[in-house]
């Protein structure tokens, strides 16, 4: 029997951005949350599990924290202002007793600070002439980010001036840390969403526990809008079993009559859509979904019904939603995160951010629910039922009253993924490659088995039903039992039989021979492109990869797939991007310069330094220009195990303009012919790239500007490493 080895293509970063980073935190019963950098999506993630292994070395917390908000949600100026304007208008009273909250309730992860806030809170309580008399307390329940907010405090002379308290702000007592309720609260508690951070039972806790009655705060209130839209793009991240109609290729990850049993999950999901700008049409008017009070204990769950008045013919595929923040009682100071088009072309008055519009940033973005199906009909000056409804997290809509949701538990084969991986399993192009693909590897070859070695669905029903002599090993390390129930429930649809298909529930690292016993030779087939990823072993990471592990499990004749990765680039202009990630300095007065190296800071940097390449969906990076053409830097040959590589190339520029780095992405070849290559660059809206930025932005020309990039791969860190040099 031959073997095979699918190495399936995943929207997955280049090997610069995969790193299975581990943070953990301790809670009750040994139980511990880790915060993973998941490698296919280049986001992090929370897990809770046992804790069993000491903590993380310091630059393991430094890799992930490179990799977070933090850096750019300092260098938010119009977010630090308003802040700032507020806390000096709300902070008058010299006995006031302050308390800042920056973290979150464990249930919802937390998103530490560096004591900005509370630094601002001292300043305005010493002006007010409170210095000794007032007081200012903060939590900080992750220690290693409360070691760095001590270290910030202490180079701004306030060490003595705030105290800081290494819980969860759900863990003060008064009477234990606190000497008594606080008068005022400043905090920072929301993501893109606005509820998804705990916003709700934080100040829920903090007005039974923590606060005075009728207690002052900043920010005093914010309120959610939304907006319907019709877009094709929004349209094909969410209604795939439309979109492999289409495809007309006979595989059915959505059979007839099971149109949801593969969706994205019915939530909002953040996205950047100023850069949707040209792809939308406005269907409806802004309207107002809900507001929340900071200085009141909030409800749990509340719902409220909308009418909303259709301004154009249309399909509404989506509800684009954002919010405003009245950070003052007075009502001078706001923050809004409302897309740039919202701002500029509605007939609305929405309250502007303080001092005008505020700059591009990426740690809040604009929110899409996605209206189930092919989208709700809507005819100009016709009148939509909205029903909206918020729990202590989210918020939910149902247009027309008609889209309800099951309170029902899911069915055990009903499987999310995200919008992008939902796009790109309906996207024609991308399923007649990997279906070009299989049928030329498995030409030939009689009654093959083939490995699909992640948790590809649409690999193992693309196999099974090619190839219906085939054995298929589904490695499903993630799925498990789901994707076994899953397959079983679009089988008769794919013309294929279960008898034919084990799903062994591991990870490659994992694999035995045991586990194969039955199987004689192996035709190998792993899902997952980007072959790299991390597992922790005691205090080290240990680089391992689909290929090399499963190398001793296949037969000599085994067809790997994809047979190679190359690694592309491209000299951009990234102006917005490179501001974000700026290395700080002032900010409101207050030096940060000693959280740059954590924060992962890349531009500004002194001396040759330059910062980590970082994983992003580069057509959502603000604006963006392409200077050169693309060039090939490296190659990885899956035929043979991963080693050390280097690569290196001049870029000549192609166009005038400000260059702020380079983008890095794989261009993966599918078949030993070369002839089928699927590319996960810019223009592939469903993959992220890495980003690379310079230190310092550089004026190029089609003349004279020359870019000199090279690049080293370690497969036993899964580092790559640029050098990068114009001239």
């Amino acid at each position: 029997m031959p073997s095979c080895l699918l190495l399936g293509v995943a929207p997955r970063p280049p090997p610069a951005a995969l790193h299975l980073l581990l943070l953990r935190r301790r809670m009750a019963s040994n139980r511990a949350f880790q915060l993973r950098l998941n490698p296919l999506t280049g986001d992090s993630e929370w897990l809770v599990v046992d804790e069993e292994e000491e903590a993380p070395a310091p630059t393991q917390h430094k890799q992930l924290l490179a990799a977070t908000s933090y850096l750019d949600m300092l260098n938010d100026t119009a977010r630090n202002r308003a802040y700032r304007h507020a806390i000096d208008a709300t902070v008058t009273d010299p006995t006031s007793r302050v308390l800042d909250i920056g973290v979150l309730m464990p249930k919802y992860g937390f998103r530490a600070g560096t004591g900005l806030l509370s630094m601002m809170a001292a300043r305005a309580l010493a002006a007010a002439g409170g210095e000794g008399r007032g007081s200012l307390s903060a939590c900080e329940a992750y220690l290693p980010m409360g070691k760095l907010t001590r270290r910030v405090l202490r180079a701004n002379g306030m060490e003595d001036k705030i105290k800081v308290f290494h819980k969860r702000s759900d863990e003060l007592k008064v009477g234990v840390e606190l000497d008594s309720r606080a008068h005022i609260l400043v905090s920072e508690i929301l993501d893109s969403e606005l509820l998804g951070e705990g916003l709700i039972p934080t100040l829920q806790h903090a007005h039974d526990m923590l606060l005075v009655k009728n207690p002052k705060t900043v920010p005093f209130r914010a309120t959610t809008y939304g907006v319907l839209v019709e877009s094709t793009l929004l349209w094909k991240m969410h209604d795939l079993h439309s979109n492999e109609a289409n495809t007309e290729d006979g595989v059915w990850l959505t059979p007839d009559g099971t149109e949801n049993i593969l969706s994205v999950k019915l939530q909002q999901h953040a996205m950047q859509c100023d850069a949707l700008e040209d792809e939308i049409r406005l269907l409806s008017e802004p309207f107002k979904v809900f507001e929340i009070d900071f200085w009141k204990r909030p409800d749990s769950h509340r719902e409220t019904k909308i009418e909303i008045k259709a301004t154009a013919d249309g399909h509404a595929h989506a509800i684009i939603s954002w919010w405003v923040l009245q950070l003052d009682s007075a009502g001078s100071v706001f923050y809004s995160t409302a897309p740039r088009w919202v701002r500029q072309s509605s007939g609305v008055d929405l309250p502007q951010c303080v001092n005008g519009m505020k700059d591009w940033c990426d740690h809040w973005k604009q929110c899409v629910w996605f209206i189930q199906g092919t989208g709700a009909p809507a005819m100009k000056d016709q009148t939509l039922a909205l029903r909206a409804s918020h729990d202590q997290t989210s918020i939910s809509y149902h247009l027309n009253m008609n889209d309800e949701v099951s309170s029902k538990s899911p069915k055990s084969d009903h499987l999310t993924l995200l919008p992008e991986r939902i796009a790109l399993y309906g996207d024609k192009a991308w399923r007649s490659a990997l279906i070009g693909a299989v049928r030329n590897a498995m030409s030939g070859r009689s009654s093959p088995t083939c490995i699909v070695a992640d948790d590809s669905v649409l690999l193992a029903v693309i196999v099974s039903s090619l190839l219906p002599s085939s054995k298929v090993i589904t490695m499903f390390p993630g799925l498990r039992d789901k994707g076994f129930n899953y397959l079983q429930a679009v089988a008769d649809a794919n013309n294929f039989s279960m008898d034919r298909i084990k799903v062994i529930g591991k990870k490659a690292s994992s694999l035995t021979v045991n586990d194969l016993k039955d199987e004689k030779t192996l035709e190998k087939h792993p899902y997952q492109l980007g072959l790299l990823f991390q597992e922790k072993k005691g205090q080290k990471f240990e680089t391992r990869n689909e290929r090399t592990l499963l190398d001793p499990l296949l037969s000599e004749d085994a067809f790997i797939m994809p047979c190679k990765g190359i690694l592309r680039l491209c000299a951009m202009s990234l102006p917005d991007l490179w501001r974000s990630r700026c290395s700080l300095k002032d900010v409101e007065g207050f030096d940060h310069s000693i959280v740059n190296d954590t924060f992962g800071a890349c531009g500004d940097l002194p001396g040759e330094q330059q910062g980590p390449c970082l994983p992003y969906y580069v057509w959502q990076c603000g604006y963006t220009k392409k200077l050169s053409k693309v060039y090939s830097l490296m190659e990885f040959n899956f035929s043979e195990p991963i080693h050390s590589c280097f690569g290196e190339t001049k870029i000549k520029v192609a166009h005038d303009g400000i260059c702020h780095g380079f983008v890095v992405w794989i261009d993966w070849v599918l078949d030993e012919k070369k002839s089928i290559v699927i590319s996960t660059g810019p223009e592939s809206r469903y993959w992220k790239q890495g980003v690379q930025l310079l230190s310092r932005p550089v004026q190029v020309n089609p003349v004279s500007s020359v870019m000199h990039v090279e690049a080293h791969f370690d497969p036993d860190t899964a580092e790559l490493v640029f050098k990068s040099m114009v001239s």
